[in-house]
């Protein structure tokens, strides 16, 4: 094939796990994947350099010759049919080639391992221009694929994810019943059928069995309506969704033939879809960490981001440190900025067009575009669409805070990079200062100016060693609360009267203790320098204190 190529260590991120594994030999970042050779055994024909070589009637014996021909035409990688036990002698024959041994996992077909290997290398996205065939539908045409199954099996279908999301389903729902028109038109099968399908252990038998199960589903849910055939679509051992099925009898031999047929089918279009996307989203993240490194490439990178010339703001979303460590069992940080990324992307694509999102490292930064060439009020509005989201998703958002930094204009990369910065320090604001999730950069630049002054004197020392530490190591010590009266003197501006009255105690109380507070800090309260000093530490202080 004449494929654009994908670097090997991409591809296994993409199918390891799934269809691959990882067997013998070191993965080079540097190896590029050129073509896919599905290789007859003893098979004479030169290999094109960077091949992979798909040895699907050789075990474990064959090892040593399959390696020899491999590293003689300069492959990157082997496929055997596994498990593998492979003995000292296989193993070291696979280390010296330079080459990487594979393995295509229990139940996997080779098919569906071409059919994947070959949408990477052509580095398509779903829906481009030449877009290629999967069992003779498009691989983006997911409506497609269920109409014809419907087809097949004179019935209206639903193509599902593990969690009950439709991805695609075929015509005729109105044959159907009420369910599975209120599943079509909210795009998820409702809460109390799927509840009532987990209780009955529908889904248990589903994913156990090779073939499909009839449910009967009005017996179950207890409503009037059809039964469903369902069958688990898998990729090796693991499930990626199901076929349901609307009828008003198990399905006969010949049907139920065709159903486990489809399935396979459908599983490479999914398999597809899961490349496709993945594919998409990291070239979407390369594309918005590139615009925001301010370096040579980001006036590229913006243009292709369709972002030039146009006012825009940066915002950042993260995970809060509470949320970061939660209760075993919880999702983790990158897994629920996995989670929560996407739906900030289509959010805000509905609220402010244009905006793009994608996960960065342990960030998700989008940037948000402004139609107007006055976009004083863009950090406004964009706060205004994270707010909302956070309204409208709360319980699957939970943990989650935005920072957003200042208007810029997306032809100056500097300014770019500066509002992504403001950005950045506002989001360390909000992870460390409970209580409040969304917030721009101008709202809390004091608190952020303090963290970061506070990081200078935590690596320097410095005031932090000063009077007011003195006070609190005293107040430690003695059970005293000298620190307090300093900070409701300074807070009001040395009024007497007042900070005594926020303490509660009387003014000439107040004054002991204040004066008390200087001989043992060594402070002189009378010189502004001294007095700038101590309100800075104390608020060092403040801003370290969750």
């Amino acid at each position: 094939m004449n494929g654009h190529g994908a670097r090997l260590d991409s591809i296994l991120s993409h199918l390891g796990g799934t269809l691959l594994e990882e067997v013998a030999g070191r993965t080079d970042p540097a190896v590029v994947v050129t073509d896919v050779v599905i290789d007859e055994r003893h098979g004479d024909d030169p290999l094109r350099p960077g091949a992979v070589l798909l040895c699907a009637g050789a075990g474990a014996g064959d090892i040593p010759a399959v390696i020899e021909r491999a590293a003689a035409g300069n492959a990157a990688a082997v496929v055997l049919r596994g498990p593998l036990d492979l003995d000292g002698g296989a193993r070291t024959a696979v280390e010296n080639s330079g080459l990487v041994l594979l393995a295509l996992t229990r139940g996997a077909s080779w098919a569906q391992l071409v059919v994947l290997l070959r949408s990477l290398l052509a580095g398509s996205i779903i829906g481009g221009a030449g877009e290629e065939l999967l069992a003779g539908f498009p691989a983006g045409d997911s409506f497609a694929l269920a109409n014809a199954i419907g087809a097949l099996l004179d019935a209206p279908i639903t193509i599902e994810d593990r969690d009950s999301q439709v991805l695609a389903f075929s015509g005729r729902q109105d044959e159907a019943d009420r369910t599975r028109i209120q599943t079509v038109l909210g795009r998820v099968v409702p809460q109390h059928a799927r509840h009532a399908q987990e209780r009955a252990g529908v889904f248990k038998r589903l994913y156990a069995s090779e073939k499909p199960i009839f449910v009967d589903t009005p017996l179950i849910e207890g409503v009037a309506g059809l039964p469903r055939v369902a069958m688990a679509v898998r990729a090796g051992d693991r499930i990626l969704g199901s076929i349901w099925v609307a009828v008003p009898s198990p399905l006969g031999p010949e049907k139920e033939q065709m159903l486990v047929d489809a399935a396979r089918v459908v599983a490479l279009h999914l398999l597809r879809h899961r490349v496709g996307v993945d594919v998409d989203r990291q070239i979407r993240a390369d594309l918005i960490a590139t615009a925001l490194a301010e370096g040579p490439a980001t006036p590229e990178a913006i243009e292709r981001l369709r972002l030039a010339r146009r006012p825009v703001t940066v915002m950042a979303m993260a995970v809060s440190e509470t949320a970061a460590t939660s209760t075993p069992g919880a999702p983790t940080s990158r897994q629920l900025l996995e989670r929560t990324a996407d739906a900030l992307s289509f959010h805000l694509s509905v609220v402010i067009p244009g905006s793009v999102a994608a996960l960065v490292g342990d960030v998700c930064y989008a940037i948000v575009p402004s139609s107007a060439p006055d976009a004083d009020d863009l950090p406004e509005k964009a706060q205004s669409a994270a707010r909302d989201l956070l309204h409208r998703a709360p319980d699957g958002l939970t943990g989650v805070v935005l920072g957003i930094g200042r208007a810029v204009d997306s032809a100056r990369p500097a300014d770019l990079a500066r509002s992504r910065n403001d950005a950045d320090r506002t989001l360390r604001v909000l992870r460390q200062r409970p209580g409040r999730r969304v917030a721009r950069y101008s709202e809390v630049q004091v608190d952020a100016l303090l963290l970061e002054i506070g990081d200078l004197l935590h690596n320097k020392g410095g005031l932090l060693d000063g009077p007011v530490q003195q006070l609190r190591d005293y107040d430690q010590e003695n059970g005293t609360a000298l620190v307090d009266t300093l900070t409701a003197w300074l807070d009001s501006l040395g009024n007497v009267l007042s900070a005594s009255a926020s303490l509660d105690v009387h003014p000439n109380t107040f004054r002991y203790r204040l004066r008390r507070a200087a001989e043992i800090a060594g402070m002189d309260l009378n010189d502004p320098e001294k007095r700038f000093a101590a309100m800075l530490e104390l608020r060092v202080m403040r801003a370290d204190s969750p």
